[in-house]
């Protein structure tokens, strides 16, 4: 065994877990695109789907994502009306997101796309949990946001 063979991009994790998620985020751009959402833009709408309202911190521990990422995303997103920013009265340092009707009525025409990229990634029910699983193994929750 070669000493470089570590370098070798066959021999590397990264790289597949790399394309993969480009290659779902190109799979979800027609579905989003339709919606006036980047995919980033999308996951923050689910969790405000499901929450309604929630802190920056919390939707930013969430998602993966550090309030340098979050802050123009939201910013974004209050623009095209589907949340709104305030400060929280009970300590003004903290930074709630709140859901508006027309963000509650986009869930409506988001609620198709599910089932669309579920056609476009051909994986068994099982190979799927346990991508599902492995995935958050990684990102270090050990798959503790399974439903």
């Amino acid at each position: 065994m070669d000493k470089y063979d570590s370098l070798k991009l066959e021999n590397q994790l990264c790289f597949p877990l790399y394309a993969a998620a480009r290659e779902i985020s190109r799979r979800y751009y027609p579905y989003l695109s339709a919606l006036d959402l980047t995919y980033t833009q999308y996951i923050v709408m689910m969790v405000m789907w499901e929450q309604k309202e929630i802190n920056v911190k919390d939707l930013g521990g969430k998602l993966c994502l550090d309030s340098g990422t979050l802050t123009p995303l939201l910013k974004n997103l209050e623009k095209k009306g589907f949340i709104k920013r305030s400060r929280s009265t009970s300590d003004e340092r903290v930074l709630l997101v709140r859901l508006t009707d027309d963000g509650l009525a986009l869930r409506e025409k988001a609620v198709e796309i599910p089932p669309k990229m579920a056609g476009c990634v051909r994986l068994s029910k099982d190979d799927a949990a346990t991508l599902y699983r492995i995935l958050y193994q990684i990102i270090g929750n050990g798959g503790e946001e399974e439903k």
